[in-house]
């Protein structure tokens, strides 16, 4: 789970540092206590909006550009490719064939090893887990 405090304080932190400013000069002209700037740099605590505008003011940096760093790390964080842990990765689940069927497209699965049920029943009053496979195919749109 990605904390926005973090990727905010990630951001400050960025952009103190590109002007070699140090925590002290920064927190003196943000009029904000040294320790509470570097707890909000680590992703500690949570600025207010008073206060990252004083810490954007200090740092000679508007807010929306600040706000806007944040937004592309946190989108790129959200693109990069995840894979639960127990499930099938999709380089050992193999295309099998593409088929028309009926003026649209269909694609088989065949998986690289076959699926097992699982060593132990479920326990009484739980429900049996289905095997998952997932792939990273766009879909198929019929013509």
């Amino acid at each position: 789970m990605v904390l926005l405090r973090r990727l905010v304080g990630d951001v400050l932190r960025r952009h103190r540092q590109r002007q070699s400013r140090t925590l002290r000069d920064v927190s003196a002209a943000a009029r904000v206590s040294l320790g509470y700037l570097s707890e909000i740099e680590r992703g500690r605590k949570e600025a207010s909006s008073e206060l990252l505008a004083a810490i954007c003011a200090a740092l000679d940096v508007s807010l929306a550009d600040v706000l806007r760093e944040v937004s592309d790390d946190l989108a790129a964080i959200e693109r990069r490719t995840l894979t639960p842990v127990g499930f099938t990765s999709a380089s050992s689940v193999a295309l099998h064939s593409a088929k028309r069927s009926r003026g649209a497209a269909v694609a088989t699965l065949q998986s690289s090893r076959p699926m097992s049920p699982p060593a132990t029943a479920p326990a009484r009053g739980q429900r049996p887990v289905a095997p998952v496979a997932m792939l990273s195919v766009p879909p198929v749109v019929a013509a």
